[in-house]
């Protein structure tokens, strides 16, 4: 049987949504509360609140968690510095190092720009709500730790307008992710690559040898009960000859890049809609709490 370890994790508003219905961790959400004071402010309590399961998460995993930037700060450079800056000061009040801590960022423009500041500090960075080419060169040019882009929500997306079902060979989200690590390891760019948001088995053995998947339970299971040999499909050996000339993005061409993508414009607008909307439920959550 195959062996597959966690090494990387993620806090979000949504993981915090389901695990605070759980027995087992809804007295994080009480903690949290107390922890903050009742008059503090609910953007206070919500990063309190992440931090207090991103603790209890790197009890397990051993490599590093993601914590989220609220998701209404998108498009504000500095809010989201000053928010990631806060969220790394209650882990390192914690006892936590740097180094075991990402700040998840979405990745606009302004994010991306938030995200190179906050690497010059020493704050490392996992950008989402990545789609397309030009997103993965702005983060790469910004030197960035990590990108995670969203291989099945692009497939989602091209099932959608075409109708069409894909091979995994011929998965849109997969083509991307692998035009994503072939241009950085062939330009010797060290931000991470980790495939996200995974629809099928396929995709993931498509994508093997990425730098990092991160990969749901159901489909772990499914890689572990199966007998077909995982064969390295991405190497910096096989990227030595990709065609992809060498690219770089000012603001205009960035923006006028993500506009002429339609899929990336409109997966990036949605999934800030939907990391708003959970961020939005949590605050309800805490205010039912507080009573």
């Amino acid at each position: 049987m195959k062996q597959f370890a966690p090494q990387d994790a993620t806090t979000n508003p949504s993981l915090i949504l389901k695990a605070a219905a759980m027995a087992d961790y809804s007295y994080l959400v009480d903690q949290s509360l107390k922890d903050a004071g009742t008059q503090a402010p609910l953007g206070k309590v919500i990063d309190r609140l992440l931090v207090l399961f991103g603790l209890e998460i790197l009890k397990i995993v051993p490599g590093r968690v993601s914590t989220e930037v609220d998701a209404r700060l998108s498009f504000d450079r500095d809010a989201t510095i000053a928010k990631a800056r806060e969220i790394i000061g209650l882990y390192a009040a914690a006892g936590i190092p740097r180094e075991r801590i990402l700040i998840k960022i979405a990745s606009t423009w302004e994010g991306i720009k938030a995200a190179e500041q906050l690497e010059r500090e020493g704050i490392h960075c996992n950008l989402t709500l990545l789609f397309s080419f030009a997103q993965a060169v702005a983060c790469a040019e910004a030197k960035i730790q990590l990108i995670s882009p969203f291989v099945g929500r692009i497939l989602d997306w091209y099932k959608k307008s075409t109708g069409k079902d894909y091979a995994p060979t011929e998965d849109p989200g997969v083509r991307s992710v692998a035009a994503i690590y072939s241009y950085y390891k062939k330009y010797g760019h060290r931000t991470e690559v980790m495939g996200a948001s995974f629809r099928n088995k396929g995709e993931i053995l498509e994508l093997a040898g990425c730098d990092l998947l991160t990969i749901a339970p159901p489909l772990l299971a499914e890689l572990a009960a199966s007998q077909e040999p995982v064969v390295r499909k991405l190497s910096p050996a096989n990227a030595a000859s990709d065609p992809q000339p060498p690219v770089s993005f000012d603001e205009k061409a960035f923006r006028f890049a993500l506009n002429e993508d339609a899929m990336a414009t409109e997966k990036t607008s949605e999934g800030i809609r939907l990391f708003s909307a959970d961020i939005v439920k949590l605050e309800q959550l805490l205010i039912k709490k507080r009573g």
